[in-house]
């Protein structure tokens, strides 16, 4: 995979993740208890061989840097190995990124520096296991120009992805981006095949596309732009997410949203998760502090520290209090007679006395006073915190209550 240059998306507003994006990148927000979002996509790419990795940023990226910088710089210099973060610069002109596509178009230089024979575009914002070199393997037996991962969804988000329409061959013969009306699959009404946001691009015909799209009045974006032009005109191909899958239940979530988020975070509790984080073939690697063990305290009767059905990190203190259904980040401490139910904790909450917290995420260094309820009383919530559609109350980073 020497050959091959990864570029990972990683600078995005991430506005419909807010307040959990309010002071940190999306690809940086704090997930699975341990993790971040951005580690499953880098950690595919280690694990695939895929060992030249650029990471471009752009908003809030501070805390996303420090996380590479600690958590990712193993790799090999003297061998050509990297993970290596490129901020924006206005390198080409006084403009920040534009869209996906002027992302790459900016960073053209290391493309002519690092000369790939294949360039693999990556978001940063996702939550899956897939093999690469499977989809490698595919652009190169087809002789394509662009190969772009797919997975088949429900009709009716379409409006929330790029959707593609398959000929027979494999070849991409209609591409609609976000569309109210979706192509719908031969056969299955309620399904359409949706782009991943995940491109292997041959690299001259990628920088010869970013050039003419640069010179055009466009948007600028792949889904948009770079894609529909290379439709009819350049070998376009579409490569079946589940050929690669290296979960085998073809899990894949766009955490984009606080619903999203939620969700997906909350899948990893359940019996038998889809997403296993337990497959020591391919791990899913992380910084983490030295922290101590997880500890359960019990006191007297009725102060028993207990967790049911939850994800409890190093250095999580239960003391007689009961956890249930719930994520519990590093450094969380539940305290005697308190109850958090299906809910997130993110590194550092501190739960006190007799509190109840219930469909909530609480972001880092939070600290909960006795007595307080969340979760219970949504028209209050609404007045002190975020609170989603679906009724998701989400705890700001640092608040005083």
């Amino acid at each position: 995979m020497k050959k091959v240059l990864a570029m990972v998306l990683a600078g995005g507003r991430g506005e419909r993740l807010y307040p959990l994006t309010r002071d940190r990148a999306k690809p940086a927000v704090p997930f699975g208890a341990v993790y971040r979002i951005i580690d499953f996509t880098l950690s595919n790419c280690l694990n695939s061989d895929i060992r030249r990795i650029y990471v471009l940023t752009q908003y809030k990226s501070i805390s996303l840097h420090r996380h590479i910088q600690f958590g990712w710089n193993i790799l090999s210099a003297p061998l050509g190995e990297f993970v290596e973060v490129i901020p924006a610069q206005q390198r080409v002109d006084e403009h920040w990124y534009q869209g996906t596509a002027d992302a790459i178009f900016q960073n053209i230089y290391t493309l002519q520096e690092e000369r790939p024979d294949l360039v693999l575009i990556l978001s940063g914002d996702h939550i899956y296991k897939m093999d690469y070199r499977k989809m490698i393997a595919f652009h190169m037996e087809e002789e394509a120009d662009l190969t772009v991962a797919t997975i088949r969804m429900d009709r009716r988000l379409s409006g929330s992805f790029g959707v593609m329409e398959i000929g027979g061959d494999g070849r991409i013969i209609g591409f609609q981006e976000k569309p109210e009306e979706p192509k719908v699959l031969p056969g299955d009404p309620e399904g359409i095949m949706a782009s991943m946001g995940i491109y292997v691009f041959t690299t001259e015909t990628l920088v010869r596309r970013l050039i003419e799209d640069a010179r055009s009045g466009s948007s600028h974006d792949f889904g948009k732009d770079i894609i529909p032009s290379m439709i009819g005109e350049d070998r376009v191909f579409a490569f079946d997410f589940r050929q690669g899958d290296r979960g085998g239940t073809g899990y894949w979530r766009d955490v984009g949203t606080i619903e999203a988020y939620y969700e997906a975070n909350m899948d990893l509790i359940s019996v038998t998760p889809q997403l296993n984080l337990y497959d020591f073939t391919w791990p899913i690697l992380t910084y983490q502090l030295p922290h101590p063990p997880a500890k359960t305290v019990w006191l007297e009767e009725g102060r028993v520290g207990t967790a049911l059905n939850s994800i409890i990190s190093h250095g999580c203190i239960i003391s007689g209090g009961n956890v249930r259904r719930s994520i519990l980040s590093p450094n969380v401490r539940v305290h005697s007679y308190a109850e958090v139910e299906d809910s997130i904790l993110l590194e550092g909450v501190d739960v006190g006395r007799h509190s109840k917290i219930k469909r909530t995420i609480i972001d880092k260094d939070v600290q909960i006073p006795e007595g307080t309820k969340i979760g219970y009383n949504l028209d209050e919530d609404a007045k002190r915190f975020t609170l989603t559609d679906s009724g998701i109350v989400v705890v700001p980073k640092w608040i005083r209550l």
